[in-house]
């Protein structure tokens, strides 16, 4: 499964690096696989075009359809109290408009590295991949929403807490009020496999977003994430959440809430790089110390 999804993902490089570049400030894709872009999503000013969500990557989704690369690197520290220690993840994020309002998401892979007592060693996350359906485009107003369903393959290694089937749904809404662009995403996360033996959970998430065009190369960002813990499984659970980390049974009754500071820089026209420090608001903040995340973008 793992082959096969890899080639699915180095067909997609392929396909998107082969397609001309558009404006990094549109705010729906230059090419579209199926069908003619929507216009009136490429001739936005640029102080009307929200920036792309930038903490809790695999699970925080707006309401556009876009084609684009991003790139990923995040350092995470773990609380003394669970694992101790960090891990360093590194990742790769492909998005194709198949339609103006179908995209596909390739929305997890690549590798961890963790640099804990309790979990040494590196290893392959697992990937995932699903459908986002834009069904609200009022551009007049800049109100957006979308739903969506996403697979997860149970492909990566159990060394670095991955090998997780899931299932997941999602419904995101972003509103623009010229220079200033809000965002909300809910996604429920339900277990399939059942085996794993640190535990499955069903979870609800839930992100904020919020930033500001200052001028043409700079925005600020910022961003809340919720992580809930709704059925602890019927595994025998660790005993704390593994928050987009990994589904490990345990956190019932431990929310977890962080606040992440960021921006985004645009550079030249085809490339964004965006990056955000994150950090809990509550005091039971289960495997999150605090969080590093950087973001390159590059849209077609």
């Amino acid at each position: 499964m793992r082959h096969a999804s890899t080639a699915l993902l180095a067909i997609l490089v392929g396909l998107t690096l082969g397609l001309a570049p558009s404006t990094a400030s549109a705010q729906h894709a230059g090419f579209v696989l199926f069908g003619e872009p929507n216009e009136a999503g490429r001739s936005l000013p640029a102080e009307r075009v929200a920036v792309h969500p930038v903490t809790s990557p695999y699970y925080h989704e707006d309401s556009f359809v876009t084609t684009d690369l991003r790139a990923w690197y995040i350092y995470h520290n773990f609380p003394k109290g669970t694992l101790g220690g960090s891990a360093n993840v590194y990742a790769l994020q492909i998005r194709v408009a198949l339609t103006d309002t179908l995209q596909l998401v390739a929305y997890k892979d690549g590798y961890t590295d963790f640099n804990t007592a309790a979990v040494p060693g590196d290893g392959w996350n697992d990937l995932a991949a699903g459908l986002k359906w834009n069904f609200l485009q009022d551009w007049e107003s800049d109100l957006h929403a979308a739903v969506g369903v996403g697979y997860q393959f149970g492909s990566g290694e159990k060394k670095v807490l991955q090998s997780d089937d899931e299932l997941r749904l999602w419904a995101s809404v972003n509103k623009g009020f010229n220079r200033l662009h809000l965002g909300a995403t809910i996604n429920l996360l339900i277990p399939t496999d059942g085996e794993d033996p640190f535990g499955d959970s069903t979870r609800l998430f839930w992100h904020l977003h919020a930033d500001y065009f200052v001028c043409q190369w700079f925005s600020p960002v910022i961003e809340f994430n919720g992580y809930h813990t709704i059925d602890d499984g019927k595994n025998k659970p660790l005993p704390f959440s593994g928050l987009d980390v990994a589904s490990l049974g345990g956190g019932q009754g431990q929310d977890v809430i962080t606040i992440g500071f960021g921006g985004e820089i645009r550079p030249c026209e085809h490339f964004s790089l965006r990056a955000a420090f994150e950090t809990p608001l509550l005091k039971n903040d289960g495997l999150f110390g605090h969080r590093v995340t950087v973001s390159a973008v590059v849209p077609f």
